[in-house]
């Protein structure tokens, strides 16, 4: 199953990856949400491999989830890699200079079930496909328009 999204945002590609690169900020997004985090590795040279320990709840069951960061090509690309409760999940955010201060940031997220409960799992979500789109779009604009306004200072 995959999600794809498109924004653009009113900053300097650099000022973008560096602001998506904030790897504590996220930790704190995901800690106010209730999940449990446990990060491996230095967030502050994220090239020599970094990786978290995740626990949260999920459709009423508790979830556990190891997540890496698998590429890492400052200005232009990240992407990170998720394994836990039968489903594997891979996170491509990409981002393009369309002027110095105008940036498309492309996220790309595909799930792939790798045990029957996963399977079960991944068919529910297609099932709810069209929601799940809309929820998965309008998060990454909300993190665009947040980035925006963090990067011009409004916030």
């Amino acid at each position: 199953m995959e999600f794809s999204g498109r924004e653009d945002i009113d900053a300097p590609i650099a000022e973008v990856f560096h602001a998506l690169c904030d790897f504590e900020n996220m930790e704190r997004q995901a800690l106010r949400r209730g999940a449990e985090v446990q990060r491996m590795g230095d967030a502050a040279h994220p090239e020599n491999g970094l990786a978290w320990d995740v626990a949260f709840q999920f459709r009423g069951k508790d979830r556990k989830l190891n997540v890496a960061l698998t590429t890492y090509e400052p200005v232009t690309m990240m992407a990170v890699t998720g394994t836990g409760s039968g489903v594997d999940g891979n996170l491509e955010v990409e981002l393009l200079a369309l002027s110095p201060q105008r940036t498309r940031m492309v996220v790309k997220l595909a799930l792939t079930p790798k045990t029957l409960s996963g399977r079960l799992m991944v068919q529910s979500l297609k099932l709810a496909k069209t929601r799940l789109v809309r929820g998965f779009e309008r998060r990454v604009s909300e993190f665009a328009r947040q980035t925006e306004a963090r990067l011009s200072g409004t916030v």
